[in-house]
This record gives C-alpha cells, sequence and structure tokens, in this order.
C-alpha cells in the first residue's frame, strides 16, 4: 500500500460528497483506526474508507 492509497478524512468526504466532519463522527463512532499516521494527521486506505462509504450510506 502505497502513500497515494492513503486518504486524509478530508479527503474522503471530498471523494464521498460529504462533510469532513461526518467523516470524522463515523471513523470516532466506530473507532477506526488509521493505516498510517504522520503527526496529527490519520492516513485510510482503500477498505477503511469502503467501510467509511458504508457507514456513511447506512445514516
Amino acid at each position: 500500500m502505497g502513500v497515494d492509497d492513503l486518504l486524509t478524512t478530508g479527503k474522503i468526504a471530498e471523494k464521498l460528497g460529504v462533510s469532513q466532519a461526518k467523516v470524522s463522527k463515523v471513523v470516532k463512532e466506530r473507532g477506526i483506526e488509521p493505516d498510517q499516521k504522520k503527526g496529527n494527521c490519520g492516513y485510510f486506505g482503500p477498505d477503511k474508507v469502503k467501510v467509511i462509504a458504508e457507514a456513511l450510506k447506512g445514516k
């Protein structure tokens, strides 16, 4: 998994067409851990992006 495959909550929100707050809320509620961390920023891989997208559809 390259760095190009990893997305921040902001990029995930942009990709899914929702607010970053909604993505962050799902991540927090579900306890989804980032695949990689750089400083304070969490980066999520394609599998976790899929989980986040499915969780948002269910709301």
